[in-house]
């Protein structure tokens, strides 16, 4: 077991875990630490967690030390130095006639290297803008090529809910969205009502699929004959949250709706499964 601290780097970023060694640090700290890009600065979003040795990445980093205001001035100059190389690089693209869009400009905090984020429908020879910038910046350049769900993480926005993008505000790393996901929840397929601002599917067809496959295994399928207390009769709707099951008696030729607790508990029911 290890103790570890999980910092972030991005307000949404992925947690990234190390070792807090001899200091005491509590969730909300920000501290500095070293990372594959160089020195960083993140915030302690987990405290006091202890781990096994698999969900860690060895050889564990440790912390380097507290953030002080120093560190929180050089953040700051950095940001102010991102946006100016922002503006920079644009006009450069402009320059070299590139198809590619660019989103953000990060610094490093130890200032080793300034990567610029963008996007583009496919491979751009970017060689002789990255010569540019080194000219300018006189530091390393990194050119990294990013998706739309990612452009839509970094840039944020508001949701067909009415609420900030899930991706921009908590949701650390992407999960796999399929159009089963939709199908299986009864939503309408059309791409603009179950497509986000990225273009992609929405992320929140996840949240309650698990509920979902889990219901689809319980509840009988739909055109599936049962018997019922009221007698035979055929499956002809499901409401796979609340476990309804709406049944198209043969006898009364009437739709009665039962829970799967009534079904199941009833001695007169006998589900025939397809499955």
């Amino acid at each position: 077991m290890y103790e570890v601290v999980g910092v972030r780097f991005k307000k949404a970023g992925k947690i990234y875990y190390f070792d807090p060694g001899e200091y005491d640090i509590q969730e909300g700290d920000c501290v500095i630490v070293e990372t594959v890009r160089g020195v960083e600065y993140g915030k302690v979003v987990v405290s006091g967690k202890r781990v096994e040795e698999q969900d860690v990445v060895l050889p564990l980093k440790h912390v380097i030390r507290l953030a002080d205001e120093k560190d929180k001035l050089t953040v700051h100059e950095n940001k102010y130095a991102a946006d100016e190389a922002y503006n920079i690089c644009v006009e450069k693209i402009v320059e070299h006639r590139l198809e590619m869009k660019l989103v953000d400009v990060e610094y490093t905090f130890d200032r080793n290297k300034i990567i610029f984020y963008f996007t583009a429908d496919g491979r751009v020879d970017f060689r002789e803008l990255v010569k540019d910038l080194a000219s300018i910046f006189r530091t390393r350049i990194e050119l990294r090529q990013i998706g739309v769900r990612d452009e839509a993480k970094m840039l944020g926005g508001i949701g067909p809910c009415g609420r900030m993008l899930c991706c921009s505000t908590f949701l650390g790393d992407f999960e796999p969205v399929s159009i089963k996901m939709a199908k299986d929840q009864n939503l309408s397929l059309n791409p603009a009502k179950i497509s986000g601002l990225c273009g992609r599917l929405m992320c929140c067809l996840k949240y309650e699929n698990d509920d979902y496959e889990t219901a689809k295994q319980e509840l009988p399928d739909i055109g599936e004959t049962i018997l019922t207390p009221q007698g035979k009769g055929r499956v002809v709707g499901l409401n796979l949250l609340e476990r309804l099951v709406q049944i198209e008696l043969f006898d009364i030729e009437r739709v009665i709706e039962y829970t799967l607790d009534e079904l199941m508990n009833s001695g007169a029911v006998q589900i025939q499964a397809t499955k």
